[in-house]
């Protein structure tokens, strides 16, 4: 059983920083990218970010680029998202999850991705 659990999210004021941890155990973390979503209420969720499964190469949505670093820790079967200079428009609960391929490349659908997190709410006040 695939278990990804996610940690870090909280109440934050406009321009704080967070940084959420997700950590993964039940199959082989290391060969697999990984992504971070988020889902607003009344929203779809979207990809934030991704990493491969050697953290070589990485994605951002348009609206975090420099704002936002996806990293992993392959020894810790740990996946982080940093959150810098955040915005109320950040809010939503964030999602990590594992791609169902093993050794492929980034990809940005939420059906690429084949276990889920239960997610966690990050909240930034203006």
């Amino acid at each position: 059983q695939v278990q990804l659990v996610e940690s870090g999210g909280g109440l934050v004021q406009a321009g704080g920083s967070l940084r959420l941890s997700c950590a993964a155990s039940g199959r082989t973390f290391s060969s697999r990218a990984m992504g971070w979503f988020r889902q607003a209420p009344g929203k779809e969720r979207n990809i934030v970010a991704a990493i491969t499964w050697s953290g070589g190469r990485t994605y951002y949505v348009d609206s975090v680029k420099g704002r936002f670093t996806i990293s992993r820790d392959n020894a810790k079967n740990t996946v982080y998202l940093q959150m810098n200079s955040l915005k109320p428009e950040d809010t939503a609960v964030y999602y990590c999850a594992s791609d169902s391929r093993i050794y492929g490349s980034l990809r940005y659908g939420l059906y690429d991705y084949d276990y889920w997190g239960q997610g966690t709410q990050v909240t930034v006040s203006s």
